[in-house]
């Protein structure tokens, strides 16, 4: 299937903006990460899908940086309930609560490796499994999975989205030979995870699912992206395939659309849809800013790429 094709189906799965949906039928999104250090990532994420156009967007994260995240930006909903020292199941009770409001769950962006939070990560996974959720793994989150392939085996809605070294890490994890074909190494780690979506990153994305019986099926995109890579850009890759996740929900909740697609397709096309729309959002940064472009910059351009690949029209251009 070529690009144009795959991306003729993406575009079914935009929400329409002609009136007729009210706030939350565009997609409520939401990021579970941010601990002490890291506050950047969870706000990349998690503005980028207000960017991206979904209408709600949350993030979970610890107290310590709550404070920061909010000043980044009145537009998020943060909940500071990650706390070290409350209780499990109370924390359990609020999780619960606020996913249950959700269409799509980012796990990893600012998680860390404390072990309260890598813990909180678990639970949250745990709870949104049992709600059918899509959900995206990145970061850290990445790293748990990888000491509990089970967590996610054969879920067949996350899509895993590893940067160079977490690919190679999750490829030895899950006892992929070293020596297989690079192009095939996704698929590999998909058939072994049970057919959940891996979205391989670097100089062109590798997007494989494996959907059983030796039937697979592997995009590569090879848009161009900016020439400077810096930290943060994996977050709004995460935050871009959550908004796709979240619209893919109120699609097959019949809110819009004709649900000719069907669900098992979703990821994928998430997927792919995600990774052009960034690629292409990093270019028009890189233009501009050239040496000098951090991730902050690729924010205002995320609108006028999705516009560039999808038409002007799927942003509400008038």
């Amino acid at each position: 299937m070529t690009l144009k094709a795959i991306l003729t189906q993406v575009k079914q799965l935009i929400p329409p903006l002609d009136g007729s949906l009210h706030k939350g039928q565009s997609g409520r999104f939401g990021v579970l990460g941010g601990a002490l250090d890291y506050t950047g990532a969870p706000f990349f994420a998690a503005i980028t899908s207000l960017r991206f156009g979904a209408d709600l967007s949350h993030v979970i994260c610890s107290p310590t940086a709550a404070g920061a995240i909010k000043t980044y930006s009145p537009d998020l909903i943060v909940h500071p309930i990650l706390r070290e020292d409350k209780p499990s199941e109370e924390v359990s009770a609020e999780l619960d609560s606020i996913l249950s409001r959700l269409h799509v769950l980012v796990i990893g962006p600012g998680l860390g490796r404390e072990p309260y939070m890598q813990s909180y990560a678990k639970l949250a996974l745990s709870l949104a499994r049992k709600k059918e959720m899509y959900l995206v793994l990145d970061a850290d989150a990445l790293w748990m999975i990888g000491q509990e392939l089970d967590l996610i085996k054969g879920y067949r809605r996350v899509v895993l989205t590893p940067n160079v070294a977490e690919f190679a890490r999750l490829r030895e994890q899950v006892g992929i030979d070293p020596n297989s074909p690079a192009e095939d190494r996704a698929a590999l780690v998909s058939k072994a995870l049970g057919g959940v979506t891996v979205l391989q990153k670097g100089a062109t994305d590798i997007i494989s699912v494996d959907a059983g019986k030796d039937a697979q099926e592997t995009f590569t995109v090879d848009v161009l992206g900016g020439l400077k890579r810096c930290g943060g850009q994996g977050d709004i890759l995460s935050g871009a395939v959550g908004t796709m996740l979240a619209w893919s929900k109120c699609y097959e909740n019949g809110v819009f659309g004709d649900k000719s697609i069907p669900a098992s397709r979703f990821p994928m096309l998430a997927a792919v849809g995600a990774s052009v729309v960034t690629r292409t959002a990093s270019r028009r940064a890189f233009e501009k800013e050239g040496r000098g472009v951090v991730t902050q910059d690729m924010l205002p351009e995320i609108g006028k790429a999705f516009a560039e690949v999808f038409g002007g029209e799927a942003q509400g251009k008038l």
